[in-house]
């Protein structure tokens, strides 16, 4: 099979791209908007724009459009250039203000300000060497290697192509340096792996397009490495791009929805014995949001307990815990313990007795309310709660002497 034909029927559409591009910059909008002053936001904001730009204009069905529309053949190729190597200028502007954080020195703004300069005489260049060329024929795909030898459009392609190769790398390289750094959250981390794949694609586009119009300065013809290859290779790269951006964000607030929920389920065995005991639980609320849950939950069974500290045996919390240790069970778990089998004999001493003797003082429950995480899922395993009262409720002496 030859490659060209092959290439063909793997191409990637250049929708997909920009698809995921546009869902990364919808994540992104209200954060840029709400933190419009922070520097980084800016520059990512405007790098997820300029790549959505590129796919959107590089399609040939856009180029055909933007041809017909200005009655001008291959007018697109300076603009879709233009935009692509504003995307490199961007992207070093996202390497500078990620290198410097919201430093505004003299230095950074001169390091921007160079850039900008550079990238934007560039453009420049782009449109004046475009206008010198000679270009009549309309080329939707193959416009690089069929105008390589084409006085001034040979200059503007080889142009556009190493100021893209030139920023890439140094994102590249900035990428590389900051995977290895330690301390990363792990979804940031591989985020900025895919970032950097992504940019490494980049290169490999570059580096298959100059090949394709070195090819035809010698009097070869690999056109397909531009026709067929490159596009696919540039397709994949900004999908990882653009997940890399996507991923830190999305896998961050997975997580603490996660984190939330699970606390909040974790909760429910005490929720359930609380609710037992005060006879009601929590109102429903039909668009309560996951961390309101968990706060009313927590609110609620801490209310609940506070009335019934009351009816709590101290005496029984420590030969529990005595108890629990002696089986085996670590500190921490132990005192989960011992806290879950003296909420269970309070719960049964206020059904029968709901008002204990006025001399009776209620001990302190600072510590109990701190941890009603470990103590409801400690209730999760009655069997061991069972073992732990049995011990309890022997001989004291019996308790001590077995934990020995």
């Amino acid at each position: 099979m030859e490659p060209a034909a092959t290439l063909r029927d793997f191409s990637i559409s250049f929708w997909i791209p920009t698809a995921v591009l546009g869902i990364a910059l919808v994540i992104k909008l209200p954060t840029i908007i709400r933190l419009w002053r922070d520097p980084l936001l800016r520059a990512v904001g405007g790098l997820l724009l300029l790549a959505c730009g590129v796919f959107v204009f590089c399609s040939p069905s856009t180029i055909a459009r933007v041809n017909r529309l200005t009655g001008v053949p291959n007018i697109s190729a300076p603009w879709c250039y233009s935009l692509l190597t504003a995307f490199c200028g961007s992207c070093l502007l996202l390497i500078i203000t990620w290198r410097n954080g919201p430093d505004r020195s003299a230095v950074t703004r001169r390091a921007r300000r160079r850039v900008v300069s550079v990238y934007s005489g560039v453009i420049a260049m782009l449109w004046l060497l475009f206008l010198l060329a000679d270009v009549p024929v309309e080329r939707l795909r193959d416009l690089d290697t069929y105008y390589a030898t084409t006085p001034f459009m040979r200059e503007e392609i080889l142009l556009y192509l190493c100021a893209h190769a030139l920023a890439c790398l140094i994102t590249a390289r900035l990428l590389w340096n900051w995977v290895r750094a330690e301390g990363l959250d792990a979804w940031l981390r591989w985020g900025l792996k895919l970032l950097g794949a992504g940019y490494v694609l980049n290169l490999i586009f570059d580096g298959v397009k100059l090949v394709a119009v070195g090819a035809r300065w010698v009097g070869g013809d690999l056109d397909w490495l531009s026709t067929d290859l490159a596009p696919p290779i540039a397709a994949l790269s900004a999908i990882l791009i653009a997940v890399g951006f996507i991923l830190p964000h999305a896998g961050q607030y997975a997580s603490d929805r996660w984190r939330v929920r699970l606390a909040h389920r974790q909760l429910r065995p005490l929720y359930v014995l609380m609710r037992a005991s005060a006879g009601e639980g929590v109102p429903f609320v039909l668009r309560a949001t996951p961390e309101l849950r968990l706060t009313r939950r927590e609110t609620y069974i801490r209310d609940v307990l506070l009335p019934l500290a009351r009816h709590l045996d101290t005496a029984l919390g420590a030969r529990a815990y005595e108890a629990a240790l002696s089986l085996g069970h670590p500190p921490e778990r132990a005192r989960a313990l011992a806290s879950a089998v003296t909420i269970l004999d309070a719960v049964e001493a206020k059904a029968r007795m709901p008002e204990p003797p006025a001399t009776v003082t209620a001990p302190d429950t600072t510590d109990l309310l701190q941890e009603i995480g470990p103590v409801s899922r400690a209730l999760r395993r009655p069997d061991e709660i069972a073992a732990v009262r049995a011990r309890a409720a022997a001989d004291p002496a019996e308790s001590v002497a077995a934990h020995e």
